[in-house]
């Protein structure tokens, strides 16, 4: 099954995600062979200037493939019989995640928000991760445990299989989905139990799938024994010294 890594960055992090080599150290870190890599992005100022950066990515072999959002979104939402004003406020944090799945031409789609990340791992979790959904057509996402809560995790299951807990749920921090049952149209569902997303997102896009999860049956797998980290990047002084010397190093490299 071939896979598709994604990573999205927007106007407050594509800094700190495109300078230096803090992307080579996360996809490494996956420890999978990616059909290809693709970067989103979404809401930047200066687009010229992301895109200079994002295609020196590309020169390096970091990244084969840069989409720009707000290039696409008319496609992207009739695709999905969606409309901006459906989203409540939700579009801006939706938008990035629908369009990856919409370019995505492989089985599986692994998807990080720019403020999340895994540290090494020992073997290819990846893998392991589609041998399992491939097992249970009820299975359509995977992710590992997040910020190491596996309490937190263990109670939001329904059950356990062999290294997975299984149950609903879903996050747009990290997820690895199966894409074509992702490009269906299953965006137009509500569940009371998905209420609980954030109120100031709207109706977006990790609330729609977790509520598409539920009315359908549909489950999602977590790694018990694997977790990813998501932290919103600082903006204190030790960051600001971390970005300038990024900014250094990249601005070598694109000499």
């Amino acid at each position: 099954m071939k896979v598709t890594f994604e990573i999205k960055v927007y106007e407050n992090d594509w800094e700190y995600i495109l300078y230096g080599d803090y992307l080579t150290k996360l996809i490494n870190n996956c420890n999978h062979d990616f059909f290809c890599k693709q970067l989103i992005i979404n809401n930047v100022k200066d687009i010229a200037k992301v895109v200079k950066y994002a295609k020196n990515k590309i020169k390096e072999g970091v990244i084969d493939k840069i989409i720009i959002v707000n290039e696409h979104e008319s496609i992207v939402l009739d695709y999905f019989n969606l409309n901006k004003d459906s989203f409540k406020g939700g579009f801006n944090y939706s938008i990035a995640e629908l369009t990856g799945i919409y370019f995505c031409q492989t089985e599986y789609l692994l998807h990080f928000s720019s403020d999340s990340f895994v540290k090494k791992i020992g073997f290819d979790w990846i893998k392991k991760a589609i041998e399992a959904l491939e097992k249970d057509s009820k299975f359509i996402v995977a992710n590992p445990i997040w910020n190491n809560r596996i309490e937190e995790a263990k109670g939001e299951s329904n059950y356990d299989i062999d290294d997975f807990f299984v149950g609903f749920g879903f996050s747009d921090q990290c997820y690895l989905i199966k894409t074509k049952c992702f490009k269906s149209d299953i965006y137009s569902e509500t569940n009371v139990k998905s209420d609980r997303y954030p109120k100031y997102g709207g109706e977006l896009f990790e609330k729609r799938v977790d509520a598409f999860m539920r009315n359908s049956g549909h489950l999602r797998i977590t790694f018990k024994n694997i977790t990813y980290f998501h932290v919103n990047f600082p903006k204190k002084s030790f960051w600001n010294n971390f970005k300038l010397y990024n900014y250094y190093v990249a601005k070598k490299r694109l000499k």
